[in-house]
């Protein structure tokens, strides 16, 4: 089984590559596929339509497995197993491969699977060693329905998150701040709603009493899930919501704020930027980020909140965020040299990219580097650490930097 599912994982960065997986993840229509794919899983999962492979697949491997002996046979019968059970596994696997494909990790989908796999060969291997566990093993019944559709509330609460890329990434504007935290509202109470037994789904009915209460600790996560709903409430008027900030669309989204203690860069455009901070004869924090980088996210709502950081970012600094997955294009392509080839930059993402690779030798966000009114480091950069005096012994260290070589000057 582990064998199986780490070769799927390897094929796809294989097939693929590990670079092109990582710059897909950043495309609008990749985006988009990915959000329709969870969506596809998760009504799966709700018991609209069953995902299965063509029966005679799973036959023909387990006749297979049958006229063998050896590894060969076990292999053919753990082979049949992810067959028949792809209904259930498939979009589990979906979600992951999509998780692992997105975090840039060169073996990501591998390491995804060979989680994965880990996690459904321990019950075989266990029960292969110790018999007598069967026993007390529990039988199939509503529980395996009742762990599907919770899946498929957090497949579909997921999704909002590619579809939010895509949209910031193609200045749609189709998905605010709010819009995607009413929705995550709705589908979380309807989880505690479900989880408590007040909400049921026709698959509920099948081999099992829809009457029958539900469990305890059902409904205990429950009663979570609708904690969680609440506290999702004020993000609506601007309030930074933490837990959910990372999956969140950035605050400058958001229709109706009432939050005034929000960090938003004074530019977006590295030359516009670089003028104004050597008109004002300030130091420029150079924020390289993206709007699918769920870390930046993290650490604008965690670390740039705090009064001490936005003190230092809004009146010591002049703040530039370069988004490195924006696709709008450029008036004018540009032609460049890289590793001894010549590169056309056609997309705003394009130019911050290699910016960012070719003036700092990074490919990563979020990358935070200090610089001089000509563009020079002042300091080392600063990645991703939510380490608040950490952050801002950085930005310390950077304008002391710009002071003694204003003061030489």
């Amino acid at each position: 089984i582990v064998v199986i599912y780490l070769i799927l994982g390897l094929a796809v960065t294989k097939l693929f590559g590990a670079s092109a997986l990582n710059a897909w993840s950043t495309k609008p229509f990749f985006n988009v596929f990915f959000f329709l794919m969870l969506v596809v899983f998760a009504l799966s999962f709700f018991g609209w339509f069953e995902i299965k492979l063509p029966e005679k697949w799973g036959n023909a491997v387990d006749s297979k497995a049958s006229s063998t002996t050896g590894l060969l046979s076990i292999f053919l019968m753990a082979f049949t197993l992810t067959l028949v059970s792809f209904s259930c596994t498939g979009p589990i696997i979906g979600f992951l491969l999509v998780a692992s494909t997105t975090s840039g990790s060169i073996l990501g989908p591998a390491f995804g699977m060979f989680g994965f796999a880990v996690a459904l060969a321990l019950p075989f291997t266990l029960f292969a060693m110790f018999p007598s566990w069967l026993k007390s093993a529990p039988k199939s019944g509503s529980w395996m329905n009742t762990i599907k559709i919770v899946l498929g509330f957090i497949e579909l609460a997921f999704s909002l998150k590619f579809l939010s890329v895509a949209d910031m990434a193609s200045h749609w504007h189709l998905l605010s701040r709010e819009a995607f935290l009413a929705i995550w509202i709705v589908l979380f109470a309807a989880l505690g709603l479900y989880l408590i037994g007040k909400l049921k789904f026709q698959s509920d009915a099948i081999g099992g009493d829809i009457q029958k209460p539900m469990p305890v600790p059902c409904i205990m996560l429950g009663l979570c899930s609708l904690a969680f709903s609440v506290y999702l409430v004020p993000g609506l008027w601007g309030a930074p919501v933490k837990a959910a900030s990372a999956f969140a669309p950035p605050m400058e989204t958001q229709d109706f704020n009432l939050n005034t203690k929000v960090v938003k860069a004074q530019y977006t455009d590295y030359e516009a930027g670089m003028a104004a901070a050597k008109a004002m004869h300030k130091p420029v924090l150079i924020d390289f980020t993206g709007y699918g980088c769920t870390n930046c996210r993290k650490m604008e709502s965690a670390v740039w909140t705090d009064p001490r950081v936005m003190e230092l970012l809004e009146k010591d600094y002049v703040l530039i965020s370069l988004y490195v997955d924006d696709h709008t294009k450029l008036p004018e392509e540009m032609s460049v040299k890289e590793n001894g080839e010549t590169r056309i930059l056609r997309t705003i993402a394009d130019k911050w990219s290699y910016l960012q690779r070719s003036k700092f030798g990074a490919n990563t966000q979020p990358f935070y580097v200090p610089v001089d009114n000509e563009g020079n480091p002042l300091v080392g950069s600063y990645s991703y650490n939510e380490d608040i005096p950490a952050y801002i012994k950085f930005l310390q260290k950077g304008l002391d930097a710009y002071k003694k070589e204003q003061k030489n000057n």
